[in-house]
């Protein structure tokens, strides 16, 4: 089809005024930090501009630099959790020393190896990951209990480092390091916090159909795109300039739980090993890591924002992960495992039942952070 030399300086026009507005635009509220603007910021550059690869640039560092990624030595270790067996999925819970209670509760729930082998012909490994305690008063004691559980249970990995909100990347450090030293061969690896609970079985059969393709590149959660920075110095989430200066974060999933392939985990630990290691938000940074490998997020529409999914079989039937669980786990567990949460959705007229009742439960008129509306729908 013939385009006149004219359209094209027109169009070429427009670009370069569409370009020069942005940057003005950006340029003149840049010295603003209300959230409405930050957003406005954020959004520009993540899907008008959309380039990270200087950010990558001005991160970089080698090894033996003072921010390059720190060696810290293990406490308590399993070096043969995985030898010579053929995993499937290598889960990841983020815990505090002093956080035994929950540990308890989700080897006798959601993090049952035995169970999960014996029920669905998959070899799950668990392993809790944490540092030391942060209180130097309590840190003997504490320490003595968790040698004494790890004797029991064998399956924490500690290093170190203080167990603290602002070492959380540390803490991402050490399982994807873990990982590449002792179990390369995992299929999938998760990362999940201590109070998520995770919907294994449903987990374990998407995975196992994934396996079964043999897809690459994969990383599934809930997905980030075009997040500012926070430059609020009163919040915990505050990262100056001078740790970050630019306007947005590349896409990356919530830490609370996310899950990667054994290509992306090999990949991200090696990226790790060659980016600025002081950016202590742990998400962030895996985001950069990737961003670094060329590998972009999935959005899972049944990954859980920070609030509690709907209890209901209907959302059971799909539930991956759910947020802010700890005392009532157990029940939770014993309705979303119940044998007649997939019997009630099967068929025409249940799959109809279930897709008017995920509806009426995830699309509100005020918004909740759980699933998305399109959930319902899926």
């Amino acid at each position: 089809m013939f385009i006149s030399a004219r359209r094209i300086r027109r169009w070429q026009f427009l670009q370069v005024f569409a370009t020069c507005f942005i940057l003005c635009f950006m340029l003149f509220i840049g010295q603003q930090d209300s959230s409405v603007v930050s957003h406005v910021k954020s959004y520009s550059y993540r899907y008008l501009i959309n380039s990270y690869s200087f950010v990558n640039e001005s991160l970089s560092v080698t090894r033996n630099t003072p921010h390059g990624v720190p060696n810290y030595k293990y406490l308590i270790n399993h070096e043969a959790k995985c030898e010579k067996q053929e995993v499937l999925l290598l889960l990841f819970i983020k815990t505090s020393p002093e956080h035994s209670l929950r540990r308890d509760l989700i080897r006798k729930t959601w993090g049952n190896e035995d169970y999960l082998h014996s029920q669905y012909k998959a070899n799950i490994k668990i392993v809790f990951a944490l540092g030391v305690p942060k209180d130097s008063q309590t840190r003997f004691p504490v320490q003595k209990r968790l040698l004494v559980e790890d004797r029991k249970y064998k399956d924490l990995i500690q290093q170190d480092f203080l167990d603290t909100f602002h070492n959380l990347t540390l803490k991402l450090l050490l399982q994807f390091s873990w990982v590449n030293s002792y179990c390369p061969h995992a299929k999938f690896i998760m990362s999940a916090d201590d109070d998520i609970f995770v919907h294994t079985p449903n987990l374990v059969s998407y995975l196992q159909s994934m396996d079964q393709i043999n897809v690459q590149d994969f990383w599934i959660g809930r997905v980030h795109r075009g997040s500012p920075p926070v430059r609020n110095k009163n919040s915990k989430y505050y990262v100056s300039y001078e740790m970050y200066q630019w306007a947005s974060y590349p896409d990356y999933t919530a830490g609370a739980a996310y899950v990667v392939s054994s290509d992306v985990a090999a990949k991200v630990y090696e990226a790790s090993q060659t980016l600025n290691a002081s950016l202590y938000i742990d998400d962030v940074f895996m985001g950069l890591c990737a961003n670094k490998i060329g590998v972009v997020p999935q959005y899972h529409l049944f990954f859980s924002g920070e609030g509690k999914a709907p209890h209901h079989p209907c959302i059971y039937n799909r539930m991956m992960t759910s947020h802010g669980h700890f005392e009532d786990l157990y029940q939770l567990w014993s309705q979303a495992t119940d044998p007649n949460v997939k019997t009630l959705a099967s068929g025409f007229w249940g799959d109809m039942y279930c897709k008017i009742v995920n509806i009426m439960l995830l699309c509100k008129l005020h918004y909740q952070d759980t699933y998305p509306c399109s959930a319902a729908w899926s």
